[in-house]
């Protein structure tokens, strides 16, 4: 009798499909705008979009170039012509009651992404195909006291160009699918064909299965977080189903951010039950030939390795400068003052608070982190300091205030970094203040040298160089024996 694996060691199985909006002025069938986000429901629509009877679609010439730069920048072949077909179910949101895809015959297949797996290795994932498609309109869900829930359609969104990239079930965990969605999303936007800012410019179907079970689809995942999420709770759902010994249905299921869990919807449809055929209104596409002129930019991989080579910075710095066009553009801007300092403090420590705070970098003027990073370098204030500035000049911007530079900010606050001698007597002080601490540290408590450092810290506000400060507390405690 064959050994049975136990569950936990069942492998798992992960493969994405990704729907990107491409930045393209108009719609993919029409010349509707597809700057929609800010405007009434219903107002980017015309006979096209909506489908009316008798509107024929005229191919967006913008959004076929895009789709052909991505295929390029993931190696994945072109083939000599491709098609557009008609996917047909009923949905509110796709008036027609059909959406222009590409089936059998997509417009670039085969290619490959290199992501670290979750060894930090490099681990090739191979692109099964990337597809041209109209984007649905949009459902919005309504609900008050006074009546039941009802539903409002949004058309706007009607044909905004999708390019769909469809990955091989090659990922094994839900932090390397993460990992792929950033590095995609990253690639995406060095190539200036996409906005992952934009609300709903990415959605995610996953597919997940464990060895030997039936495969589940979470669908449309809109954010980053959530795909990790949503693949980690149906890794532990399956596997619980598997220990009692019940049969994972093949289905779609749903992700509920806000709970963390997903729910199922429906059976999963077969590709038969969407009746594709040839879309009679769109001549097949024969673009093989323009990927030559197609020029790409520097991209991550290139410029991580630049930045290493022409910088003299670290492997993990590189990697976090390089995952994100804005941060590379901004550290380019700054790296010629100082580049590994500057390396540091942009990824170990500017990201961070810009995260917390919910900004984007490019709200920080680069003059002032390049003079931040010279006080630092001809060690004018401490780290303690720098972090406090940094962050003063952080919420300044989020109020919406132009912020001092930061030698004004040193200025005005006193906060230029002292001399040992300066600090005499807030060390004596704090020393004889605390002689618990003092006996802690006779007793081998290393806690009570940190306790004391901090102390002298919180007095200075942060200008005592923390450095020098554990020798000359330990001298002072050596004098005062």
């Amino acid at each position: 009798m064959a050994e049975t694996k136990d569950v936990k060691d069942l492998k798992v199985i992960i493969g994405l499909e990704i729907h990107c909006q491409l930045n393209t002025k108009t719609k993919l069938f029409c010349s509707c705008s597809t700057d929609y986000r800010n405007d009434e429901p219903n107002t980017h629509v015309c006979p096209i979009c909506l489908g009316l009877p008798g509107a024929l679609p005229k191919l967006n010439k913008q959004a076929v170039y895009y789709a052909l730069k991505v295929a390029k920048a993931l190696n994945l072949e072109i083939p000599e012509y491709s098609e557009f077909s008609r996917k047909n179910y009923f949905y509110p949101d796709l008036p027609k009651g059909y959406q222009i895809s590409q089936y059998d015959k997509p417009i670039a297949e085969r290619g490959i992404m290199i992501i670290d797996d979750d060894e930090g290795h490099d681990k090739e994932i191979r692109i099964t195909r990337i597809h041209l498609e109209e984007d649905p309109g949009r459902l919005v869900h309504k609900t008050s006291r006074d009546r039941v829930g009802y539903s409002l359609v949004d058309y706007n969104r009607s044909s905004i160009p999708l390019i769909e990239i469809v990955t091989e079930p090659d990922l094994s965990s839900p932090k390397e699918a993460r990992r792929f969605l950033n590095k995609l999303r990253a690639t995406l936007e060095y190539l200036d064909v996409f906005d992952g800012e934009k609300e709903g410019a990415i959605r995610v179907d996953a597919n997940i299965s464990l060895e030997g079970h039936k495969r589940v689809e979470c669908k449309n995942i809109s954010s980053y977080k959530g795909v990790e999420k949503a693949l980690l709770f149906e890794i532990t759902r399956q596997r619980n189903l598997i220990r009692r010994g019940q049969e994972i249905a093949q289905e779609t299921r749903h992700f509920l951010e806000g709970r963390g869990i997903t729910t199922g919807s429906r059976s999963k449809e077969e590709e038969n039950d969407y009746r594709y055929f040839p879309e009679p209104d769109l001549k097949p596409l024969k673009v093989k030939d323009w990927v030559n002129d197609i020029e790409l930019p520097e991209l991550p991989d290139a410029k991580r390795e630049r930045f290493i080579e022409q910088y003299n910075i670290s492997l993990n710095h590189a990697k976090t400068l390089t995952g994100d066009i804005k941060v590379a553009d901004f550290y380019e801007l700054i790296a010629e003052n100082e580049p590994v300092l500057s390396a540091t403090w942009v990824a170990d420590t500017l990201l961070g608070e810009l995260y917390y705070r919910d900004m984007k970098i490019d709200s920080v003027p680069p003059e002032n982190f390049t003079e931040l990073v010279t006080l630092l370098k001809e060690k004018e204030i401490t780290d303690r300091v720098a972090v406090d500035i940094l962050r003063m000049t952080l919420d300044e911007i989020k109020e919406g205030k132009k912020p001092d530079l930061p030698s004004a900010i040193v200025k005005k606050l006193g906060l230029g970094k002292g001399s040992d001698n300066e600090f005499d007597e807030i060390i004596r002080n704090i020393i004889e203040n605390n002689p618990q601490a003092i006996e802690d540290f006779h007793s081998g408590k290393s806690n009570a040298l940190n306790f004391l450092v901090g102390q002298v810290m919180k007095e200075t506000r942060g200008r005592a160089d923390p450095k020098t400060l554990n020798n000359t507390i330990k001298e002072y405690i050596e004098k005062m024996e």
